[in-house]
């Protein structure tokens, strides 16, 4: 396995000390999250801000390439949100990045709104290359996207893809990294979401995925652990990897990051029920006071 913090320490301290900057964007992002579900009554809270770090370190860290101004920019990066049902958070990144208004957040799950409940189809909202809904899917439009770039465009454009850990229950999954392993995809970065949190339970109880890291090495990735994915520091430097070796190496890269479902939310941290529940206007009020402090 590649270590994680193969860095100096002095290289990790600068990425340490600019990682603080990125701590109000985070909690921003949290209370767009936290407002937009309970204003829509409907929705996926706890995993939503379970990876508002791993979103945070995507779209404002400088290893992710776009143009709000110009969302189909043929340089761009792409980013595949696999997990569709994280898409409050998605949004919110997308907003604070430029892309809309984040006023516009306001109308998530809302009738004729462009803010659906999971990504809709491609032009629907500036940013989003792909619909999303069905777990496992994602993988596969991103090692497609992948393979365009690498092997027929011949780019240097990068993709980077997010699943949720439950999802990778799905055998789909399984064939996107074969291909990946097997196409030499080095310009794929794919994000797993290691929250051992699904709707019914704990992942390791409802359908185990685990040795996780050794299934990912199997298929030739190239696979960094991230102990704490709630620490937007040691994000920056699994990107700051993945980007020193893009293009290089002939393997995929597998970031597996450990979240806690709801994190810095009191009564709704590393609790499998709010993976699809929407806080109340009391639990919103409670989440915002926490989030502020």
């Amino acid at each position: 396995m590649d270590k994680l913090f193969s860095f100096s320490n002095t290289t990790f301290e600068n990425i340490r000390r600019v990682a603080s900057d990125f701590t109000p964007i985070v909690k921003e992002v949290k209370r767009d999250v936290i407002k937009s579900l309970a204003l829509a009554k409907s929705g996926h809270s706890g995993g939503s801000i379970g990876v508002a770090d791993i979103m945070v370190a995507l779209f404002f860290g400088g290893y992710m390439r776009y143009n709000p101004k110009d969302p189909n920019w043929s340089g761009r990066d792409k980013f595949i949100l696999s997990a569709g049902h994280l898409a409050p958070v998605f949004y919110s990144c997308l907003a604070r990045a430029g892309y809309f208004p984040p006023e516009e957040l306001s109308t998530l799950r809302k009738l004729g709104s462009r803010l659906q409940g999971h990504p809709a189809s491609v032009g629907s909202l500036p940013g989003i290359e792909s619909t999303a809904g069905s777990l496992g899917q994602g993988a596969s439009i991103a090692v497609g996207m992948a393979m365009n770039e690498k092997l027929l465009d011949k780019t240097d454009n990068k993709v980077f893809c997010l699943t949720g850990d439950g999802e990778l229950q799905e055998g789909s999954c399984w064939e996107a990294a074969m291909a990946a392993g097997f196409y030499k995809l080095d310009n794929l970065c794919w994000f797993v979401d290691n929250n051992d949190c699904q709707i019914d339970g704990r992942v390791k109880d409802v359908m185990s995925i685990y040795p996780l890291r050794e299934k990912f090495e199997s298929f030739n990735f190239r696979v960094l652990e991230v102990d704490n994915a709630n620490d937007i520091a040691q994000i920056l430097v699994a990107l700051d990897d993945f980007a020193q070796n893009a293009g290089k190496i002939g393997k995929p890269t597998c970031i597996i990051g450990k979240t806690k479902m709801g994190n810095g939310i009191s009564f709704m941290e590393d609790d499998y029920k709010w993976h699809g529940t929407p806080p109340s206007v009391e639990q919103a009020i409670q989440a915002l006071e926490e989030l502020s402090k």
